[in-house]
């Protein structure tokens, strides 16, 4: 566990300016700084970003946070990888807190174990880039593919020569446990170790932070086999959950605002030499719904090129049903099935990037695709052809959750099958479609915001105005009351922080959705120069609600009591209180 304290101090410390602009070039615009969305494909830029309030928000799709959230969400780290990531950034040592001594000792065992894997392939990697330079057979071998010197460097190409144990010049220790476990050396069963890659051209995968995972080796003989042989799963790496080419490519995506999944490592490489450089490729198994989610981060276009062989189009149908659980309503998936005799590579040096644009122009849409796939065989002439086709439409069905494309999905299917909707449901025991959600567009005007939002979103900007007695503001147990009683107890123990800090603070505190319209609001927010004037009017106003509650609250209790039973105060009271309303 980590500290809340720390966490709080962390947010305080770093700027989430020099955090994103990273990753995503910025531009000053006004007290803020402005871009296009990272998480979905735009033409204008609404993805703002507060040095004052240490949160991004865009106000196209919605996307929001802190320092934290952004490399969570755009870098794919885990919390704990994004705090001490930041951490680092700002040399800061991260805590740890209610852990054992043994639970210490095997994080800090795990840690070691993985600097020593990241370390290993990246002396690899060196190496590998170094051979290539000395091998006119291996360059010699890229040139043919049409690659240049530019492109072999941009994507780290190099080279394992030929031989057992060349490695063995690499690290001082080859019997070292790390060799073995990256995945670079092999152990034969009578204990000897030898080089697992060799006479191979070496693509290095990287994950999103840049750092080597792992490689994958292609032939230069084509006698040899496997044609590719990637490194095994490691503490590093899992092939179901990266892309090749992925962090080279990520600029290049939301610029072209797709991504284009192709098969193999020269793929994504051949491509790039001739200006499509969008590409990724999974490593050596289907695409899965990881891969699919890590995508939908960086567009919401994605297109799948296949060899237009059967290995190809079973890939295609493979890559069509793991990417069902993940589909969205607002992702463009697109299969392209290029002639049997080429794959992207042949195909891209034989008619260059805008042919090849042009044909993903028209490649597939996903529902097209589950369409033509299911009745390529099927004639659905008679009542038997309709059942097998119901049949094998129905789990394909059962995974789509999004709601648009389960709609449409399902009448096709029915049309198809000659039965109506009502029909196909009753019969396949199809789960009842989600209800689509009424969404407030942008261009709606905004409804005026509580008093008690404003104040809390005062108090956000400026936590040292925070006083004990406002807590007296949050009598009752509605949302509203809550996040005004946290957002008061947040700004009395941090006077000092910022919106942000204070943010993560109330949030498990406060209802999601309540939470998501402060965030929006406090986008929206400009400090005034009156700022300390307004929140003076904030207070009477809401010590005046509170005291009209209370007045009508004895003047019930009041009601219910015989007049023969008053006490002398209670008639005073009484007094006060019509005095008052007249």
């Amino acid at each position: 566990m980590i500290p809340e304290s720390f966490i709080q101090d962390l947010l305080n410390r770093v700027d989430i300016v020099d955090v994103i602009d990273k990753s995503v070039p910025l531009k000053k615009a006004g007290a803020n700084y402005s871009a296009c969305c990272p998480f979905h494909n735009e033409k204008s830029p609404s993805f703002t970003v507060s040095p004052t309030k240490q949160f991004y928000h865009c106000f196209g799709c919605g996307a929001h946070g802190t320092a934290i959230g952004f490399l969570m969400e755009y870098a794919g780290l885990s919390f704990i990888e994004a705090i001490n990531d930041l951490a680092k950034n700002v040399g800061m040592i991260v805590p740890q807190e209610q852990s054992t001594p043994q639970s210490r000792e095997a994080d800090a065992q795990n840690k070691t174990i993985k600097l020593g894997l990241q370390e290993s392939l990246q002396q690899a990697a060196n190496y590998y880039k170094a051979q290539l330079k000395e091998s006119p057979r291996a360059i010699e071998y890229l040139k043919g593919r049409g690659l240049s010197g530019q492109i072999a460097a941009k994507f780290q190409i190099g080279y394992a020569p030929a031989g057992w144990q060349n490695l063995q010049s690499v690290f001082a220790n080859y019997e070292n446990e790390a060799l073995q476990t990256a995945g670079l050396v092999v152990e034969n069963e009578q204990g000897k170790r030898y080089d697992r890659f060799r006479d191979r051209i070496m693509f290095p995968i990287h994950d999103q932070k840049g750092q080597v995972i792992g490689f994958g080796g292609r032939v230069i003989n084509p006698e040899d086999t496997p044609k590719y042989y990637n490194s095994p799963e490691t503490p590093l790496f899992q092939k179901g959950h990266e892309l090749y080419g992925l962090f080279v490519a990520r600029r290049a995506i939301r610029d072209a605002g797709r991504v284009l999944v192709v098969e193999g490592y020269m793929d994504v490489v051949a491509l790039a030499q001739y200006g499509i450089e969008y590409a990724v490729a999974a490593l050596g198994t289907a695409t899965t719904p990881f891969h699919i989610t890590k995508l939908m981060r960086q567009t919401d276009e994605i297109v799948f090129s296949f060899d237009g062989d059967n290995a190809g189009r079973t890939a295609a149908w493979r890559a069509a049903m793991n990417a069902l659980p993940a589909l969205t309503d607002g992702l463009k998936l697109r299969f392209l099935f290029l002639p049997k005799e080429h794959d992207p590579d042949s195909y891209v040096r034989e008619f260059g990037k805008e042919k090849f644009e042009q044909e993903m122009q028209n490649a597939m849409p996903l529902s097209q695709y589950i369409i033509a796939h299911l009745s390529e065989n099927n004639p659905l002439n008679s009542q038997e052809d309709k059942v097998k086709f119901l049949n094998e439409a129905e789990p394909i069905l059962r995974q789509i959750v999004a709601p648009r494309s389960a709609l449409f999905m399902r009448k096709k299917i029915a049309e198809l099958a000659e039965v109506t909707e009502a029909e196909m449901q009753s019969l396949l025991k199809l789960p009842a479609p989600n209800r689509v959600p009424v969404l407030a567009t942008q261009k709606q005007s905004r409804a005026p915001i509580s008093i008690k939002k404003r104040f809390v979103l005062m108090l956000l900007m400026q936590p040292s105005l925070a006083k004990n007695e406002y807590l007296n503001f949050a009598q009752g147990f509605g949302e509203e009351n809550v996040l005004l009683q946290a957002s008061i107890h947040a700004a009395l123990q941090q006077p000092q922080s910022k919106p942000a800090a204070l943010l993560h603070t109330i949030e498990p505190n406060v209802d999601t959705k309540l939470l998501n319209e402060i965030r929006y609001e406090l986008a929206l927010f400009v400090k005034g120069p009156e700022f300390e004037l307004e929140f003076e009017g904030a207070c009477t106003q809401l010590g005046k609600m509170i005291q009209k509650k209370q007045d009508g609250g004895i003047l019930d209790a009041l009601k219910e009591k015989p007049l023969s039973t008053w006490t002398a105060d209670e008639r005073d009271m009484l007094k006060n209180l019509t005095a008052k309303k007249t």
